[in-house]
């Protein structure tokens, strides 16, 4: 019985995500159809950070994710290291439809990846529902680093898969 209580903690484990990019890409839109499955069309900015807790199964291990959505800031290095602390996953958000959200992308990645050496990173295309095909790859092919993944937070396309991913990658 007792070995069952352990391998039941081994088996558990609590993981912080945050979610940053700058303002308007769709992170609150990614955090609420994830935790809540839910999308609204209103523009709300987030301000300082929002968090919530959703349970998922990977491979037989329940992660606990806490998931942080920063306010966007159009460099990183505006957001308080506070925000960073303890965190295993980063998705960084640009949005397909606005160049502004991902001209400065190679530079965010390399301070957050000084900030936090041990994290995994996924860089993120949202808003693939108001794009077409041809746009994205020409957006992905002239990026300064590469995009793990095109999601659409409205539809739901490639949300769960995300969180999939890193959360795979956490265990």
């Amino acid at each position: 019985m007792l070995n069952n209580f352990f391998r039941r903690i081994a088996m558990e484990l609590n993981k912080k995500i945050i979610l940053t990019g700058s303002f308007g890409v769709g992170k609150t839109s990614l955090f609420s159809r994830f935790i809540y499955s839910e999308f609204d069309e209103k523009y709300l900015t987030t301000i300082g950070v929002k968090v919530d807790k959703k349970t998922v199964n990977i491979d037989d291990t329940i992660l606990n994710i806490m998931l942080w959505d920063i306010a966007g800031e159009v460099a990183q290095d505006k957001v308080p290291l506070s925000y960073f602390l303890g965190t295993s996953g980063i998705i960084y958000v640009f949005d397909l439809t606005r160049p502004m959200t991902y001209n400065n992308i190679a530079t965010d990645i390399e301070y957050l990846k000084n900030i936090l050496p041990e994290a995994v990173i996924k860089v993120i295309g949202n808003k693939k529902d108001l794009v077409t095909d041809a746009h994205i790859e020409t957006v992905i092919s002239n990026l300064s680093v590469e995009c793990d993944m095109t999601t659409s937070a409205k539809t739901g396309e490639n949300v769960e898969q995300l969180f999939k991913d890193i959360g795979e990658s956490l265990v």
